[in-house]
């Protein structure tokens, strides 16, 4: 009671914990220093403080003084607490005036013992003695109120005596401690296998990350090429620029001098024109023929030099230069260079080389014509008359391929017919080859593309995503990352274009799986794996 009392005068009447740099108000009341700042925060600006237990009011922030006495209080107060309970734990039942640590527990007292209480305490075998424990009703059985003494391996349940002989009479029963062996036994195995897939997949990680590590030094690589490359190209283009404008300039030059020392030469003549006709002009408006007769001939009005004169400005074509004509090469070389990266990266530039897909006979459906180079699937209406095996198709005109996958980076691509539906996918090879569930995207075990007409729409576990876009090309890339579990799908047009990505955690090898359907009219249906 007097350590009840104490730990309600050791606390923040803020944070209702134990002081924790205790500080003190001028009103004599005490805060941790954290929660007191916080307080007076929240006050700024109002022009007024206040204490948060008496509400006395400062018209200035009120300075704290540390408390030194409280604080060495309530931390011999927290230690002397902490000390108490590691001491404590599991205490005596009968020990009531002070806890003393129990030793021993008694299902069927159902109390802790500490050692003094445990060498008075019964040793009839119904007195069945434990490690300390605080759920001992839990050991005992919900229904007869016994100790739970067996284990049912048929019900995996552990019971009492009257357990065993009621409700699991004739089953197979066994002693607890002869259970937990056996237990821990596969406990022990099924670690190890734990151990063996954790090893797995630490591995797997260990992989992807130094894949990741590769593509992002690929990528660094190739964003390092392009802009060294359009650098160039803008520095070449800029000394370009600078060249032709200054040659431009030049000739601007020596065009104009000539004409603009020729334009005033006949300035100065047409100015001489201009008096002459001015005289001719005043003697025409004479009225005394004497003084226009005696006036002297104004002679030729143009000199014969003149006359024959022409308009050279000196001018000349000019010839390109070929450091000029150089650059051009360069630089024309230099964007050819740029447009053959900037093809490879819109192909993908982390995909490896494409993957020699076979079709695997053994699956085809009786009306699927299979080429000799195993790379075409034909519908047909005539049956194959193949045999009856296991991994043959059924239902629909499917084939799967005979290489599966289990790890690595592939890809290969497909061409079909402008028949009405195909498909092309990947799928496991447990896949049903009998009833809707075989059919491709409508199961849990296969991812697939589906073309009908020239529509587009991706499938998987019967669910349906129609994209988008019309469709212009017949050919489709199937990409796969198993480690990653990433399946992709591209058209291949120009650039290439992402069509949708299935992520998955795979689980089995993946094969190949293509369909193709009959015509609706004429015409031949087949599918193709391109080389």
């Amino acid at each position: 009671m007097a350590s009840a009392d104490l730990r309600d005068e050791l606390l923040c009447s803020i944070c209702l914990s134990t002081f924790k740099d205790p500080v003190t108000l001028r009103c004599g009341h005490n805060f941790c220093r954290v929660c007191i700042d916080q307080s007076l925060d929240t006050q700024d600006g109002s022009g007024v403080y206040s204490c948060p237990d008496c509400r006395e009011e400062f018209r200035v922030r009120p300075a704290l003084m540390r408390n030194i006495n409280l604080h060495n209080v309530a931390e011999r107060f927290l230690i002397t607490q902490h000390e108490q309970e590691e001491i404590t734990g599991i205490c005596c039942t009968y020990c009531v005036d002070s806890p003393i640590p129990a030793v021993r527990s008694c299902l069927h007292c159902e109390a802790s013992l500490c050692d003094k209480h445990l060498k008075v305490h019964s040793k009839s075998p119904e007195h069945v003695l434990s490690d300390p424990s605080t759920s001992l009703e839990k050991r005992k059985c919900s229904v007869h109120k016994k100790i739970l003494e067996y284990y049912c391996t048929e019900d995996a349940a552990c019971i009492c005596v009257y357990c065993s002989a009621g409700e699991h009479r004739g089953h197979r029963v066994e002693m607890l401690d002869e259970a937990s062996k056996k237990k821990k036994k596969k406990l022990g195995n099924d670690c190890k296998k734990l151990i063996t897939k954790r090893k797995e997949t630490e591995e797997r990680v260990r992989s992807l990350e130094e894949r990741r590590r590769k593509a992002q030094e690929k990528a660094a690589g190739e964003a390092e090429r392009v802009t060294a490359l359009c650098t160039d190209i803008r520095r070449r283009v800029d000394d370009l620029e600078k060249k032709v404008l200054s040659e431009i300039s030049r000739q601007e030059k020596e065009e104009s001098l000539p004409l603009s020392a020729l334009i005033h030469q006949l300035e100065i003549k047409k100015d001489e024109l201009s008096g002459k006709m001015r005289h001719i002009e005043e003697l025409c408006n004479m009225a005394d023929p004497l003084t226009v007769l005696q006036e002297p001939d104004t002679g030729d009005l143009c000199d014969p030099e003149e006359e024959g004169g022409g308009e050279d400005t000196g001018g000349h074509d000019k010839q390109p230069h070929d450091g000029d004509d150089l650059d051009v090469a360069v630089i024309s070389h230099t964007l050819h260079t740029l447009c053959e990266v900037i093809s490879g990266i819109r192909s993908g530039i982390y995909v490896e080389g494409p993957a020699d897909i076979l079709m695997d006979v053994t699956t085809a459906a009786d009306n699927l014509h299979i080429s000799d180079d195993l790379k075409t699937a034909t519908w047909t209406e005539k049956k194959q008359k193949c045999p009856e095996t296991a991994e043959r198709f059924q239902d629909y005109s499917q084939v799967m391929s005979r290489r599966g996958f289990t790890s690595g980076r592939h890809y290969w691509d497909v061409e079909g017919s402008r028949s009405r539906d195909w498909r092309v996918g990947m799928c496991y090879p447990s896949i049903d080859r009998t009833g809707r569930q075989s059919l491709i995207g409508n199961n849990k075990k296969s991812w697939g593309l589906r073309r009908y007409y020239n529509q587009y729409s991706v499938i998987h576990d019967s669910k349906v995503i129609r994209l988008p876009d019309k469709i212009s090309s017949d050919r489709v890339r199937i990409c796969l990352d198993y480690g990653a579990g990433q399946l992709s799908f591209y058209e291949l047009c120009d650039p290439i274009r992402h069509l949708h990505t299935f992520t998955a955690a795979f689980s089995e090898r993946l094969h190949a799986a293509l369909r193709v359907d009959p015509p609706l009219f004429s015409g031949d249906a087949w599918i193709r794996i391109c080389s």
